[in-house]
């Protein structure tokens, strides 16, 4: 076992070499007569296939009185399945020595198994399994119920900052379904019975709800026949998947809140309304959070952290959703440092973004990071394969891994300026001052 981690490392350590040097990716893509949609990408570099599925559903699928599914489910089908005894999925990869994950967002549920290449049909089998013989039943979910009521323990209800998404989506939203939480409310938790997780399998684990993408060391042709004998028979789904179609109302002015949580210095949290990712002015507000936080050279940082001294730390970065968003910027002060000081001074950047245009040096360093990134993303086969999915299921374009950068190396100073001033202004913002419960000592 252990020779099999150690050669799969090593093999990993070369592939991210290896894909961050290449240029355009190549694929071949097609649709099954169920729905299935496969995106096959060939590279015979490293002797590694990644296998992934990305499911249509993330937690704005969810019914507002039982959330937490889309996540629930990232954990139950690792349980095994009619064929796959409980316990032998993690099993079956490791073996054969791969690794393999899976996450959840509010959009889209990811799964994926990284393997040697001479594996590839494990893979395919895997999670064919997961698609049509799935083992949801009570002793899977009681198992898995208690799990995620922990995980949602350590990562939100007890730790310091933990509800800052949630306190913030929460206000940010008012109707639509990114207001809750990914991994969903405790009580829903508790309530959830098994006849409701079978009927979620039913509606979202369905091959038409499905990308199946593929990259690394394949014959595309083998490939191909391994997919129509594990995925062709499959059937789709006899009824339309339920899209939410609800749209959230503008804010009418800034909210303000104040949160008393287990912490000792206290945070200013901004949550600003953006645009969907994919439209013209999303690229513009992602370049301007790369521009305040990425780095320590970023504007933020060099303000707040290294001149003034005021923060321990500072951060901006956008929600990344299929449906209108949010940029989350938010600084933890500094001991002693009143929280309003920390706020404006953040504000100060904001203004200034608004009020100046950045210098000929400052927007080429910000092009060559975007450049960077893109590099970064697709620097592991499994990158790859879940930039594809993530590209066709969101933007209806497969090819846009090759080309999206070229939307974000169109905007010009004068977008960035005017994304400011149209997204991050105070009427358009969450306002959270997180303090020191009176309970915690300083």
């Amino acid at each position: 076992m252990f020779k099999n981690k150690l050669y799969i490392a090593m093999i990993l350590l070369m592939s991210t070499f290896c894909y961050g040097q290449m240029n355009k990716i190549e694929f071949v893509e097609y649709t099954l007569d169920n729905g299935l949609h496969v995106i096959l990408h060939q590279d015979a570099s490293t002797p590694i296939a990644a296998v992934s599925v990305m499911y249509h559903v993330g937690s704005k699928n969810e019914n507002p009185d039982k959330t937490g599914f889309a996540h629930f489910f990232e954990h139950l089908l690792f349980e095994g399945s009619e064929n796959i005894k409980r316990g032998e999925f993690d099993e079956y990869v490791e073996s054969a020595g791969g690794t393999l994950n899976a996450n959840t967002t509010y959009d889209r549920t990811f799964y994926y198994e990284i393997l040697p290449s001479n594996q590839l049909e494990l893979g395919l089998w895997l999670e064919s399994e997961r698609m049509l013989h799935a083992k949801v039943n009570i002793d899977g979910v009681e198992t898995q119920r208690q799990v995620v009521k922990e995980e949602r323990r350590q990562r939100i209800d007890n730790q310091p900052y933990g509800s800052l998404v949630q306190e913030s989506m929460s206000r940010a939203y008012s109707v639509h379904p990114y207001k809750w939480p990914v991994i969903g409310y405790m009580e829903h938790l508790n309530a959830a019975e098994e006849a409701d997780y079978k009927q979620f399998y039913r509606d979202f684990y369905v091959p038409n709800n499905a990308v199946l993408s593929i990259g690394g060391d394949i014959d595309i042709e083998q490939t191909k026949i391994w997919i129509d004998k594990y995925y062709g028979s499959i059937p789709r789904s006899a009824k339309p998947i339920y899209r939410p179609s609800i749209v959230e109302p503008p804010l009418k002015g800034e909210i303000r809140d104040t949160i008393y949580d287990n912490i000792q210095l206290p945070a200013v949290v901004h949550t600003y309304r953006i645009p969907a990712q994919g439209t013209p002015d999303y690229y513009a507000v992602s370049m301007l959070s790369t521009l305040l936080s990425n780095g320590q050279s970023s504007r933020l940082n060099k303000a707040l952290v290294d001149d003034q001294q005021i923060a321990m730390m500072v951060g901006a970065f956008p929600f990344d959703l299929e449906d209108p968003g949010v940029t989350l910027a938010f600084a933890i002060c500094a001991a002693g440092v009143a929280v309003d000081d920390v706020e404006n001074s953040m504000d100060a950047e904001f203004n200034r973004a608004m009020e100046e245009l950045m210098s000929d040096e400052e927007f080429q360093k910000l092009k060559n990071q975007i450049e960077n990134t893109f590099v970064s993303a697709n620097s592991r086969v499994v990158g790859v394969a879940e930039s594809l999915a993530n590209y066709h299921m969101y933007l209806g374009s497969a090819d846009l891994i090759n080309s999206e950068i070229d939307r974000y190396l169109a905007v010009t100073k004068e977008d960035i300026q005017a994304a400011a001033k149209k997204y991050f202004h105070k009427d358009n913002r969450v306002s959270l001052h997180y303090l020191p419960h009176p309970n915690v000592q300083p």
